[in-house]
């Protein structure tokens, strides 16, 4: 899919402001032109501008244009969520048919409208009153990450074994020390590997230099060691998948998910997400800081209430080095 090529001109101004002015990545354009799509798909169906019968996913919005966005109320919005809540299939991939999307989807479609209408009416100023500016974003109930303890962060790297052994263990190893996010860790090259660091691009390709304490270096190390013998596809990858190529966001799942279940471990339960609370719960129980915590992830807000706080770099070197699994060894048994 190609933004570009579909959007009609009013929402490819948007789109392209976010991409090429704002940084985002393109698939968070992309992501906000799906949203976009839907609910001028919805409106067109509630106002009867299509077929009864017609598919929703069938819809163009091909001739959407200032005078019908501008249209728009702030009721019928109310409208798309609600039929966002209980009409539309939560999963469009899935075979079983289970209705109503979650809160926290609802509340990212929400922001991008206000988004979409706030451009139009600030930046773009193609309209003078934005219909959606008191447009509420659902509430989203407050729940616990998920984490692992400590003890079973130990069995999910004592659990490494298979062709890829160094690979898979370094993988995790940087994800449970680091706190790295899935799609920071695939995109990692070999030129983002110093001594004692890893340069790592977030989201909106933001820089940061994460410190490497002694076992994520080593873990490291024994893995370069492996991959200076490969004749890469990609030679900048660091990561490679059995292909040769730049191992894929799915492959990493998949590891993961079989470290996970060779561990004893809940798979359902945990994800390559959950390993990323874990290094941040981790590191809070062993004394760092919430604004350390914040700079080390790659957080513009750690919650909804914090202001994103530039921290020292030497405290985000103690703050690599505070982690307890910096120390392990999976060879050694515990004395």
């Amino acid at each position: 899919m190609d933004y570009r090529d579909e959007a009609p001109e009013i929402i490819r101004g948007f789109l392209t402001y976010h991409e090429t002015i704002k940084g985002h990545s393109r698939k968070t354009v992309d992501e906000y032109y799906l949203d976009l799509r839907t609910f001028f798909r919805f409106i067109k169906i509630h106002r009867n501008l299509v077929p009864r019968d017609t598919e929703l996913d069938e819809i163009s919005i091909s001739d959407i244009d200032l005078a019908f966005v501008k249209s728009v109320t702030v009721s019928e919005a109310y409208d798309y969520l609600s039929f966002l809540a209980r009409d539309r299939v939560k999963n469009q991939r899935s075979h079983e048919l289970d209705y109503g999307t979650k809160a926290s989807t609802r509340a990212r479609k929400v922001s991008t409208l206000r988004s979409f209408y706030k451009y139009l009416n600030v930046k773009a100023k193609l309209i003078d009153d934005n219909p959606l500016k008191d447009l509420d974003v659902p509430k989203i109930p407050a729940t616990l990450p998920r984490y692992l303890t400590l003890e079973e962060a130990q069995a999910l790297l004592r659990s490494v074994d298979g062709k890829n052994k160094e690979r898979d263990y370094c993988i995790l190893c940087i994800f449970l020390n680091c706190g790295l996010r899935i799609s920071e860790i695939v995109a990692l090259n070999l030129q983002d590997v110093r001594s004692d660091s890893l340069r790592v691009f977030g989201k909106g390709s933001k820089e940061r230099i994460l410190y490497l304490n002694d076992a994520t270096a080593a873990a490291i190390n024994d893995y370069l060691a492996v991959r200076k013998n490969i004749a890469a596809v990609d030679r900048n990858a660091l990561f490679l998948s059995n292909r040769r190529t730049r191992i894929t966001r799915e492959t990493v799942h998949s590891m993961v998910k079989k470290s996970l279940l060779k561990a004893g471990l809940d798979a359902d339960k945990y994800s390559s997400h959950k390993l990323r609370h874990t290094a941040a719960t981790l590191m809070l129980k062993n004394g760092v800081d919430v604004r350390t915590l914040q700079e080390l992830l790659g957080h513009e807000n750690l919650n909804t209430t914090q202001i994103y706080t530039h921290v020292d770099n030497s405290e985000l070197r103690t703050a690599a080095m505070a982690n307890p699994l910096g120390s392990f060894d999976p060879d050694k048994k515990d004395e």
